[in-house]
């Protein structure tokens, strides 16, 4: 108990509490507004960004004009641009982007692995596999539900099998690279033996991951389970900072260990679920975002978890504008950008951390 309650002396304690004080200070006064201003002002420019020439203002006063705060005379034409196909899927690309990488934080935390990532443990590939059977069998209302099922079958698999033996980072990241494959392996035969014609194509620019399809049904989705599961996730900071300890540590602070994992690891299944179901597989976002943050923030997570859901909210815009519009008209599915950026990234984290592996 004396490492838990530490008693403070006159010489140890005020340049701590001096240094905490600036972190703090420094994170709810500059880093928390500078990304909610960079995150509103990308999702403008993105919507501007397009064969139509669009200007910010242009997208402000349709966005104003549609929730009846102003009047707008912008045509229709220009107006149907901004509201019904460039604005649905930006505003998608951002919940998609902040509910992966808060997925992958969350993660990172529970198995104390800097490595672990919704794509790396299998939810991505098993909610892939889960939402190809609905889409062959014709059933694409299904498809959240099944996407939810196959990255919740895949954690329950990948969980049992590193227990078979001594947990260690290591161990938790290959179960998991084999339940993906495994899953990848289904997904294929899925789609060898059932899709046909246009389907095939669809099917597999869907598991390359691709927002073309985002409508404001995907707005609705991704931000309300974003909102109800990625708030909650967000704010259990000192949950995950107590896990970051140990189990041991973590049931001394009067965390009830098991039922929270399961908890936290339930949520971020059903997170990561529906950003796939509008998404398809998006590989890396989870890894790549935290560790980002975590070298300006450091390890404490009621800092970390929020900003990570901002930068990976207008991390996703741009990789999403990108897709769209480098190689225009010819679009790239955005999965593939985002493991161009995301495998090297991974390289350098395991070698950061290869004492731990």
């Amino acid at each position: 108990m004396a490492l838990l309650t530490p008693t403070p002396t006159r010489t140890s304690s005020p340049p701590v509490a001096r240094r905490v004080g600036r972190d703090d200070v420094r994170f709810w006064a500059l880093w928390l507004p500078l990304l909610v201003v960079a995150l509103v002002t990308s999702i403008g420019v993105a919507v501007t960004i397009g064969p139509a020439d669009l200007a910010v203002a242009e997208v402000w006063q349709v966005v104003g004009a549609k929730v009846g705060l102003v009047d707008s005379d912008v045509s229709l034409i220009r107006t149907g641009i901004v509201w019904e196909l460039r604005l649905p899927r930006v505003l998608t690309a951002a919940a998609v982007g902040g509910g992966l990488a808060l997925a992958g934080a969350v993660m990172q935390a529970l198995t104390r692995n800097p490595l672990a990532d919704p794509y790396l443990l299998g939810l991505s590939s098993g909610a892939s596999t889960g939402a190809v059977l609905v889409l062959l069998l014709g059933v694409a209302a299904a498809l959240p539900v099944a996407a939810f099922a196959g990255a919740l079958a895949a954690l329950v698999v990948t969980l049992l099998a590193r227990s078979l033996g001594e947990i260690t980072p290591s161990r938790t990241v290959l179960a998991g690279l084999a339940v993906s494959s495994f899953a990848g392996a289904v997904t294929s035969l899925l789609i060898f033996w059932n899709a046909r014609g246009d389907s095939f194509r669809q099917v597999l620019n869907w598991i390359l991951g691709s927002l073309a399809g985002a409508d404001w049904s995907s707005v609705a989705l991704t931000w309300v389970v974003l909102a109800v599961v990625g708030i909650p996730l967000a704010l259990r900071g000192r949950v995950l900072d107590a896990f970051a300890f140990g189990d041991t540590a973590a049931a001394a602070l009067g965390v009830d260990v098991g039922r929270t994992r399961w908890v936290l690891l339930v949520a971020t299944a059903l997170l990561t679920g529906a950003m796939v179901a509008v998404s398809g597989s998006i590989g890396f976002v989870g890894l790549v975002l935290p560790n980002a943050v975590r070298l300006v923030v450091g390890f404490d997570h009621r800092r970390l978890l929020p900003l990570t859901v901002l930068l990976g909210a207008v991390f996703m815009v741009w990789v999403d504008t990108a897709a769209r519009t480098l190689f225009d008209p010819r679009e790239i599915p955005v999965g593939i950008i985002t493991v161009l950026v995301g495998a090297p990234v991974f390289v350098l984290v395991l070698l950061r951390h290869r004492g731990r592996a």
